[in-house]
């Protein structure tokens, strides 16, 4: 269910939580168990790995509660055909509502009875079918479980009548699809759910988008470890409103595969699917939207993820069972009819298992039951409606969907919530709130730096001035030194000079008695001045020692601040770097992460590569021991052609394909013996006839060597059974694209012209045929001249070959109609443009049924597309729809030409005019008069 990486197969981004399904009052506990205690879970009927229910890995959690499918039977009224065929027989069935019983008469004394969940007469409304059956489904799905709804029945009984019916016109008759629609939109809140759809159908084993035709092989994945089935391949709508819906389902079903049969005009021939996602927030939806507006109060609080419940409701409206001899299918509606039912029984063979608590549920036995895995025997709530018909002419197919649906309330389904933390909304608000983090802590690192710049600044700047005024200080006291010290020895020379002059007079003015003691006061005199005078210059010097002491213990002061302050800067340059080391640690964390989730991507790209290639080596199987010597393989070739009845030619000729191998039978196409060449080529014819062996045979080469042989040989039976293989291989949508990509319309062509023989014709005309059946290849089959060819083989008269052209004839004007209807094609016909309209109104009333049929069907599709009107009315085919309006057999055809009549502004004009000259034609055909 999640949407994010995966890791070993389960969501990284998202956890799932599974709960017991919670038992409310709009469910009924008649049909869910209730849980059982942990003496008894042993005791419970566990899915195997190969059940529809998936495998043991996805019951993890809890046990869940079992619930047995609900299965509810309707009852179609009776149609004006079985009013007139039935007119003198009651109805085989007969159903008890109170009593939620059904009878089916055997004759008009003995009957069986059988119970259902819900008994719906023909008279049910719309409206009850959808309470009684889907909406307890719905409800399912809105609370997260997973639900399923399908329908099942004979073809022409309702089904998708019930499911599908959009109710423009008339509101009351809208079906199953439209009704859930509505109640999941109206349930939702478009804040903060979501639901989304995809809309798909099996067509031929083949899964196409009906939303976008072009996407048309699907491939199923299927998780290993959990089981869960998805389409990773289909297209998905976000649904806002219920008009979308209903413009999506308009478009999926004007895509979707249909064909007339006996039983059903418009029958489909394809199971259409319905796939509706819905994503509910449990809690927390007004912090979720004020989380997307940027509440920072909301991140602060909400350190959980969100839950969020993931229910998938599917509505499968399956394919009619039918009957071959009863809806006469032929050619390509043959094999869509095989497909059906092959799918269909093994969709029944897996509810036997699982009714059985079989060991073994062959689930991968059809696609359909593939898809199917979780609604039968596995997590999801299941309501399954069974369609019936009145008829008795039907009774047998009646009773077998009566037991398909008795056998379905035998299985029970683990019922299981689907919860998962939303961490795709608590990644978004953690990445939110860690942008905003590292915004602020940014911010705030800018202040720091700032900060610190600017004190490293001042420290610089006081620095730089304390220098300045240490040095200004010392010089000064350096000068003042020297002043003082030039006064001082000044004074002194002064005072000495001044001295020597008093000796001098003293000595010129005293007796030579008293001269020893003038000298001696001359020599006490300077002493004493002297002494003083040094006295004077160590205190000066002193205090000078003192300034420069003073001034060296500021500098350190100063240069501890500096120190002080450089340490504190290293201090938050480390915060800075711690901060930063956070941050490259945070950002290598998740680049780690993301590395891990490639890696895992990785891994799982290549489980799956593993898985598919697994899958194809299984498909193609091993070549079996082939035999020694070219002798050998002739020998087993010849030996296989030998005449041998039904069953027996085949398995002789399956058995030489497994002892043989397919290659070696191939390259017997070309070798130089004629009689060698004849019997290989049949060999390929007969395995071409089995759908199984068509892909390995094209994948061998055997398509191109078929096209050679056509093409090289001149052997009237080699082309004969050649093109009857290529006609085999046509009837695979993927291989008509290669036969025309080869050139093997053209091959065919100038076959049809050079052959005589009547079954050489016939196959080139079933080839070509089936070539017309489809839409993409129209232009380039007239282009090469497809259609010239298919008319120039009716200079036969043979009836085999005459009623496949016909056949040509009306698949190709089948796709021109749809092309029309879709828009795609506004130009006149094709076949008219080849001149294909005068055979086609020449046999329009030929005695021989297949051929008369499908020249009818032509008519009334050519007549469909209004710009082919005046050239048929030109050709006399408006006559021809008139008559096949009144007299043909079969009233589907009847009601259809009817309907192209009345509803063709040109052909009504014509028959008015022709009613003014002639009243003449019944006034029903004159609806616009």
């Amino acid at each position: 269910m999640a949407t994010g990486s995966y890791r070993n197969g389960v969501s990284k981004g998202s956890v799932k939580v599974e709960r017991p399904f919670a038992l409310n009052s709009n469910i009924k506990s008649s049909n869910i168990k209730s849980k059982p205690n942990s003496t008894t879970t042993s005791n419970l009927r566990r899915s195997s790995p190969g059940s529809l229910g998936g495998s043991a890995g996805s019951v993890k959690d809890d046990a869940g509660v079992l619930g047995r499918v609900r299965v509810a039977v309707r009852l179609r009224p009776r149609n004006g055909e079985e009013m007139v065929a039935d007119a003198d027989f009651a109805d085989c069935v007969e159903l008890q509502p109170e009593l939620k019983r059904l009878k089916l008469r055997k004759n008009n004394w003995d009957s069986d009875t059988y119970e259902f969940d819900e008994v719906l007469t023909e008279f049910a409304s719309q409206k009850r079918v959808y309470e009684v059956v889907a909406k307890p489904v719905v409800e399912s799905v809105l609370e997260g479980y997973n639900g399923t709804v399908m329908a099942y029945g004979q073809t022409g009984t309702g089904k998708t009548f019930t499911l599908g019916r959009l109710g423009e016109e008339d509101t009351a008759a809208r079906g199953i699809m439209v009704r859930s629609m509505e109640d999941i939109l109206a349930d939702i809140s478009p804040e903060v759910d979501s639901v989304s759809v995809s809309y798909l159908q099996l067509y031929m084993e083949t899964i196409q988008d009906l939303l976008d035709p072009a996407n048309d092989n699907i491939s199923i994945v299927e998780d290993p470890k959990t089981g869960d089935v998805s389409l990773p391949g289909a297209t998905i709508f976000e649904i806002r409103d219920q008009h979308s819906f209903i413009e999506l389902l308009r478009l999926g079903e004007a895509h979707r595969f249909a064909a007339n049969t006996k039983l059903n005009t418009e029958s489909s021939r394809s199971h259409a699917i319905l796939m509706v996602n819905v994503r509910r927030s449990v809690k927390g939806r007004e912090a979720a939207i004020s989380n997307e507006n940027g509440d920072a109060s909301y991140l602060g609080k909400s350190s959980k993820p969100g839950v969020i419940r993931k229910g998938k409701l599917v509505v499968v409206d399956l394919a009619g069972s039918e009957r071959i001899d009863k809806s006469g299918s032929e050619g390509h509606t043959l094999e869509e009819a095989k497909s059906i039912n092959l799918s269909l029984s093994s969709l029944g063979k897996c509810i036997n298992a699982l009714a059985e608590n079989s060991p073994h549920v062959p689930v991968r036995d059809s696609k359909l039951t593939r898809l199917l895995r979780d609604s039968f025997g596995g997590t999801a709530r299941t309501s399954l409606i069974v369609t019936i018909g009145p008829s008795p002419r039907h009774r047998g197919e009646t009773a077998s969907t009566i037991m398909f649906g008795q056998r379905a309330m035998k299985v029970e389904n683990m019922v299981k919530i689907k919860e998962e933390f939303d961490y795709k909304s608590l990644s978004r608000r953690l990445d939110i709130q860690l942008d905003r983090l590292i915004a602020e802590h940014e911010r705030k690192q800018k202040v720091f730096q700032d900060e610190v710049e600017r004190i490293t600044i001042e420290a610089q700047n006081r620095i730089s001035e304390a220098e300045r005024n240490y040095a200004e200080a010392l010089e000064n006291e350096r000068l003042q030194h020297q002043k003082d010290y030039k006064e001082s020895i000044k004074k002194l020379e002064e005072q000495w000079a001044m001295n020597q002059q008093k000796r001098d007079k003293e000595r010129s003015g005293v007796e030579p008695k008293d001269d020893s003691s003038d000298v001696k006061c001359s020599r006490e005199g300077p002493s004493s001045s002297a002494s003083e005078e040094i006295a004077e210059l160590k205190q000066l010097l002193q205090n000078e020692i003192n300034s420069r002491k003073a001034a060296e213990q500021e500098a350190n002061i100063v240069k501890a601040q500096l120190v002080q302050w450089k340490r504190s800067e290293a201090v938050r340059n480390a915060e800075i770097l711690n901060l930063r080391k956070l941050l490259e640690e945070e950002a290598h964390q998740k680049e780690k992460l993301e590395e891990e989730i490639t890696i895992l991507r990785s891994q799982l790209l290549q489980l799956s590569f593993e898985a598919d290639e697994t899958r194809r080596s299984l498909d193609r199987g091993g070549s079996g021991k082939g035999f020694s010597g070219l002798d050998s393989l002739v020998s087993q070739v010849r030996h296989s052609q030998i005449k041998d009845s039904g069953n027996g030619q085949k398995a002789s000729i399956a058995k030489l394909f497994e002892q043989v191998g397919l290659q070696k039978i191939l390259s017997l196409l070309e070798s130089e013996d004629a009689d060698v060449r004849i019997h290989a080529v049949k060999v390929v014819a007969n395995l071409a006839a089995e759908e199984a062996n068509q892909e390995k045979i094209v994948e061998a080469g055997g398509l191109t060597s078929l096209l050679m042989l056509l093409k090289s040989s001149e052997d009237e039976m080699i082309r004969r059974v050649a093109a009857g293989a290529i006609a085999n291989l046509a009837m695979n949508e993927t291989n008509q694209e290669l036969i025309m990509a080869q050139g093997g319309i053209s091959l065919l062509s100038i076959t049809a012209a050079d052959a005589d023989d009547p079954q050489t014709l016939r196959m080139v005309a079933g080839a070509i045929a089936n070539l017309c059946g489809n839409d993409k290849l129209q232009t380039k089959l007239r282009g090469e001249g497809g259609i010239k060819a298919l008319l120039g083989m009716v200079r036969s008269g043979h009836p085999d070959v005459l009623a496949q052209v016909a056949r040509g004839i009306a698949n190709f004007a089948k796709c021109e109609s749809r092309a029309a209807t879709q828009g795609t094609k506004s130009g006149r016909s094709l076949l008219i443009d080849d001149g294909a309209l005068p055979w086609i109104v020449q046999n329009a009333n030929n005695e021989a049924s297949p051929i008369r049929r499908h020249i009818e069907l032509a008519l009334c599709h050519l007549a469909q597309h209004e710009v082919n009107a005046k050239d048929m009315i030109s050709g006399g085919a408006l006559w021809e729809l008139v008559r096949i309006s009144r007299d043909c057999s079969r009233e589907d055809i009847r009601t259809l030409a009817h309907r192209t009549l009345t509803s063709s502004p040109t052909f009504q004009a014509e028959l008015r005019r022709f009613c003014s000259l002639a009243e003449a034609l019944p006034s029903t055909l004159l609806a616009p008069c």
